[in-house]
């Protein structure tokens, strides 16, 4: 399969579905932007994609908790559809709201006999944010950062803080290979590296199989090198580092 389908899902509240939707389409898949209350509906459209992608924004209005009112309507509605989804071996991407939306659902494989083991809550700031930092990787376990070590991403957020229930917990996603990007001090970013406080410097994680992913930061915002703030000094031409995430994903189908 040359050109996979990518399902861009949004809700009330996305803002960065036509972003995302680009990155895709720049990386050679075909993309849809299609409304959660579609799949609702009709649970089998997923069939015929590859990929499906929850992209950043503040869905529902970020009411409640961000993430939780969409990660809410996967978990009761729509477990099944996405279990036979990962089952088939397609990918599953989540960009930060997408990322509170996917650990919220339980799709990361966060929760355990007690309940969910991990989430992501306010920043130590208490506020808004909104730059640049500097990413490691860690381990080839998940698909969408296959051939990486580093990346130079944009970030925004206000509930971006990875946290868990306890320390066997965070042992446990270690172990499983599962904690897969980490703020790290490169790039030339400005201090402080970890800007939410996130624990063990978590900025994304995989599932246990590495098909479904969620981070973060923003890749759709760095796809050209002409959206890094300082690109006029900067040498390097032509593709931003975000868009290797996305053609990973589609290499993964080629």
């Amino acid at each position: 399969m040359s050109q996979p389908k990518i399902l861009i899902l949004r809700a009330p509240g996305t803002n960065c579905d036509a972003e995302t939707a680009h990155a895709f389409r720049l990386a050679g898949g075909i993309s849809d932007v299609v409304h959660l209350n579609r799949f609702l509906e009709d649970p089998r459209l997923a069939a015929d994609y590859q990929v499906l992608c929850i992209p950043g924004g503040f869905s529902y209005g970020d009411d409640v908790a961000a993430g939780r009112i969409f990660g809410n309507q996967i978990r009761h509605h729509l477990a099944d559809a996405l279990r036979e989804f990962r089952e088939a071996g397609k990918l599953i991407l989540g960009i930060c709201n997408g990322f509170q939306v996917l650990i919220k659902s339980g799709l990361l494989d966060t929760d355990d006999a007690i309940g969910p083991a991990a989430s992501l809550t306010w920043n130590d700031s208490g506020r808004f944010m909104d730059r640049w930092v500097g990413l490691q990787t860690s381990g080839n376990r998940c698909v969408f950062l296959q051939g990486l070590e580093t990346l130079v991403l944009p970030i925004a957020h206000a509930e971006g803080k990875f946290v868990v229930r306890d320390e066997s917990s965070l042992t446990r996603f270690e172990q499983n290979g599962q904690l897969v990007l980490r703020y790290a001090n490169i790039g030339g970013m400005a201090a402080p590296y970890n800007p939410n406080g996130a624990i063990a410097d978590v900025a994304g994680m995989c599932d246990t199989t590495g098909r479904v992913f969620g981070l973060m930061p923003h890749p759709e915002r760095f796809v050209d090198f002409t959206q890094h703030p300082q690109w006029t000094r900067h040498e390097e031409r032509g593709e931003g580092q975000g868009l290797a995430v996305f053609h990973n994903a589609v290499r993964y189908f080629s």
